[in-house]
């Protein structure tokens, strides 16, 4: 028995990265899956993938963002399975290292809009649905930069705050419900929207330094990430609402060090 066995389940972003592990994980664990994302090519790779082993799944481009196109990657949940018991919003947007002084309110307005109003609309349309079953899991990407500075520029980084926030706030709306809402705050992942400083590590002959801040001193795989979002969306969470999760080496819970005190 799989531990989404019945379940249905929407994960977007999951053309790569976090969202393609966490898919594929989710129909390995018996869920009939809807992903989204807005590259069409990497979607059909993820969806083949779990096609080809078996799993059950329903592709649709998509733009976290866009309030017509979560309601309509929902609809289709509803239409293909007659059922929704997860959503994993995980579609983001990193807006890279610009200077702050250098950032502008289209800049904001764009991570905003993707990172922080996406994951509002998820829970907007998806929850409804579950509130009439008296179940549900929804489950939201944050980030360690989230908790703490220095982990991002500063509209990713206010973007993911507000993520946990939302966890919290939409939680509390949600009380009484049987509706669960709680978020991951991954740390250094090596995945398409870190692939820029892995890859330049490599190239510097540093890669081995990647990461050397946690006590575990390694960056972390999607698939360490896909692990926690599975927890969060199967039964064995069934107390579990309102938290954000640090998935990080135990990055946030130092103070930076160069060795250990002992």
């Amino acid at each position: 028995m799989g531990r989404l066995d019945g379940k249905v389940a929407i994960v977007t972003g999951a053309a790569s990265g976090i969202g393609r592990a966490s898919a594929s994980l989710f129909a390995r664990e018996g869920a009939r899956l809807v992903i989204a994302d807005q590259n069409p090519q990497g979607l059909e790779e993820t969806a083949r993938a779990i096609s080809d082993r078996g799993g059950t799944v329903q592709a649709l481009t998509a733009d976290a963002g866009r309030e017509q196109d979560v309601k309509a990657v929902v609809d289709r949940a509803l239409s293909a399975f007659a059922a929704l018991d997860v959503v994993y919003a995980n579609a983001g947007i990193s807006g890279g290292l610009t200077p702050l002084f250098d950032q502008t309110v289209e800049y904001w307005q764009q991570i905003l809009q993707t990172n922080l109003i996406g994951p509002f609309l998820a829970i907007k349309h998806a929850a409804p649905h579950m509130v009439g079953k008296g179940r549900g899991s929804i489950v939201l990407t944050a980030s360690v930069a989230g908790l703490r500075a220095n982990a991002g520029a500063a509209a990713y980084s206010a973007s993911k705050a507000g993520v946990i926030s939302l966890a919290q706030t939409a939680a509390t709306a949600l009380l009484g419900t049987g509706v669960r809402v709680n978020a991951i705050c991954p740390g250094l992942i090596e995945t398409g929207m870190t692939r820029e400083l892995f890859e330049a590590a490599r190239e510097r002959g540093t890669h081995g330094k990647i990461g050397q801040l946690n006590p575990l001193q390694r960056a972390g795989g999607p698939e360490e990430i896909a692990a926690m979002a599975l927890f969060l969306a199967s039964d064995e969470a069934s107390y579990v609402n309102g938290q954000a999760f640090p998935v990080d080496g135990g990055l946030s819970s130092t103070l930076p060090f160069t060795r250990p005190i002992r």
